[in-house]
């Protein structure tokens, strides 16, 4: 079984632009690439990926098609804030919400560092 990974870390902006040119290079060759999201910095990081998000994320992940409103219920959370955190994860692509309404994930992994 083949897996999907992505990859998120923090990067300064030299070593960001590294990056980006390494893909590119590598996307213009044909090479597979892994996808990868870039933070400035820690704080921004995990003001983004929150705890909270992380769970939604495993929640999903283990019941793929919920819908916003049953990932809510099972989690015992506000609708209004369950919202609202799955747009941010559907904004940064690590999240899939259907035209159906129901939620699934796009990676079977999901690394976090600190480059």
């Amino acid at each position: 079984m083949v897996m999907n990974r992505i990859e998120i870390s923090v990067l300064k902006p030299d070593a960001a632009l590294r990056a980006c040119a390494e893909v590119w290079h590598a996307l213009e060759t044909g090479e597979a690439v892994t996808p990868r999201l870039a933070f400035g910095s820690l704080h921004e990081l995990f003001s983004t990926i929150t705890e909270k998000r992380l769970d939604l994320l495993r929640q999903v992940a283990a019941h793929d098609g919920l819908t916003i409103r049953q990932l809510a219920n099972a989690l015992g959370l506000d609708y209004t804030n369950v919202h609202r955190d799955v747009t941010n994860l559907v904004d940064l692509g690590l999240l899939d919400l259907g035209t159906d309404g129901g939620l699934s994930t796009l990676y079977d992994e999901i690394l976090i560092h600190d480059d």
